[in-house]
C-alpha cells in the first residue's frame, strides 16, 4: 500500500461487546475524529451486575443513533469510510450479535471492508492510539472484568499467552467482592474510591502465586478468603471496617498482578509494559508498575482512563493495523463469545 494511501485511512470502530454501546472514527490511526460511547452502568446497577438480555435490548436500540452521532461529530459519512471494523468476541453472545450484524449491514450498503476485531487484543491496541511510537517486543498485562492474561506482542498480529487466570479475572473479583461490602456495581472504581480511606495493612488476605515460575493468576481463594472474614465476623456478632478490607483486598490483587508481571519481564527481557483493559484504570496498580518498573529500567505505558474500558476508538485502532495488512472480514462473520486470543 502506498503512503499517499495509507494517509486517507479513515476507520469507523465499532463495540458492543458486553454494557457499552460505542463508535469511533479514527483517521491514519492517530486522528480520533469522534469518539461516543453510550453506558448502561445505570440500567444494570439495580441488578448488582449486567444481565445480559437487557444488555443486547439496549445495544439495538442505541446502536444506531450512537454510530450517526460519531458520522456527524467526524463531519463524514458513510461515502468516506475506509472500512468498518466491529468487536466480533469475546463477550456477550447477544451483544456482539448487535454489533456484528449491524457493522456487517454498513459495511455492505457502504461498499467498504468490514474487519473483525477481536476485543481482548483491542485493550492491547488502546495504548497505541495515544503512544505511536511503541518499539516491538512488548509486553502487555490484560486486566479487566472477564479476563486477566499477560501477553508477548511480537510484532502486529503476533501474540503469544504466557500466562492467564485459571478462575476469577482480577476485575471480576473486584466485583463480586465489591457486592458483598455493598459497594455497588461496578466494583472496581467503588473499591478504589473507598480503599483511599482505608489500611491496606489491616487484612493479610492470600496472594495465590501458583507452582513456582507460573505465570498464571487465580483471583478466587483471594475473593473467598474476604468472604470468609466477613462471615466469621458475622457469626460472632462484630462489624469490619469496609474501607479497611477494601483496601486490603485492593492491595492483594495489585501485589499478586505486580509479582508476575515482573516475573514476565525478567523471562522475556522486554523493556516496554502496556497495561490494557478495565482494570489498568486502577490508580494503586498504575504507580505501583510505574514504580517497580523504573527500577529495572522498564518503561511503562497505559491508556488514559476512557480508553481503558470498552470503547469504539480501541477497536478502530486495531481496525487501522488490519486495515495495512489486507486483513478483512468475509460477510459470513459471526458473533464468537469465547473467543481466545491465539
Amino acid at each position: 500500500m502506498m503512503e499517499s494511501q495509507k494517509s486517507n485511512v479513515v476507520i469507523l470502530g465499532i463495540e458492543t461487546s458486553c454494557d457499552e454501546t460505542s463508535a469511533a472514527v479514527l483517521l491514519n490511526g492517530r486522528d480520533l475524529r469522534s469518539h461516543v460511547i453510550s453506558s448502561q452502568i445505570t440500567t444494570h446497577q439495580k441488578y448488582g451486575g449486567v444481565v445480559p438480555e437487557i444488555a443486547s435490548r439496549e445495544h439495538s436500540l442505541h446502536f444506531q443513533p450512537v454510530v450517526q452521532q460519531a458520522l456527524n461529530e467526524a463531519k463524514l459519512t458513510f461515502r468516506d469510510l475506509s472500512a468498518i471494523a466491529v468487536t466480533y468476541g469475546p463477550g456477550l453472545v447477544g451483544s456482539l450479535l448487535v454489533g456484528v450484524s449491524g457493522a456487517k449491514a454498513m459495511a455492505y450498503a457502504a461498499g467498504v471492508p468490514l474487519i473483525g476485531i477481536n476485543h481482548l487484543e483491542a485493550h492491547i491496541y488502546a495504548n497505541f492510539l495515544e503512544h505511536q511510537d511503541l518499539k516491538f517486543p512488548l509486553l502487555a498485562l490484560l486486566v479487566s472484568g472477564g479476563h486477566t492474561h499477560l501477553i508477548l506482542f511480537e510484532a502486529h498480529g503476533q501474540y503469544t499467552v504466557l500466562g492467564h487466570t485459571r478462575d476469577d479475572a482480577a476485575g471480576e473479583a473486584l466485583d463480586k467482592v465489591a457486592r458483598t461490602l455493598g459497594l455497588g456495581y461496578p466494583g472496581g472504581p467503588q473499591i478504589q474510591r473507598i480503599a483511599q480511606e482505608g489500611d491496606a495493612q489491616a487484612f493479610n488476605f492470600p496472594r495465590a502465586m501458583l507452582e513456582p515460575g507460573s505465570l498464571d493468576f487465580s483471583f478466587s481463594g483471594m475473593k473467598s478468603a474476604v468472604l470468609n472474614t466477613l462471615n466469621s465476623a458475622r457469626m460472632r456478632g462484630e462489624t469490619l471496617s469496609v474501607p479497611d478490607i477494601a483496601a486490603s483486598f485492593q492491595q492483594a490483587v495489585v501485589d499478586v498482578l505486580v509479582r508476575k508481571a515482573l516475573l514476565a519481564i525478567k523471562e522475556t527481557r522486554v523493556k516496554t509494559l502496556l497495561l490494557a483493559g478495565g482494570v489498568a484504570a486502577n490508580r494503586l496498580l498504575r504507580e505501583t508498575l510505574d514504580h517497580k518498573l523504573a527500577e529495572k529500567g522498564v518503561c511503562l505505558v497505559y491508556p488514559s482512563p476512557i480508553f481503558c474500558t470498552d470503547n469504539g476508538a480501541m477497536i478502530a485502532t486495531a481496525g487501522y493495523y488490519h486495515y495495512l495488512k489486507g486483513d478483512f472480514a468475509p460477510w459470513t462473520l459471526n458473533a464468537v463469545p469465547g473467543l481466545g486470543l491465539v
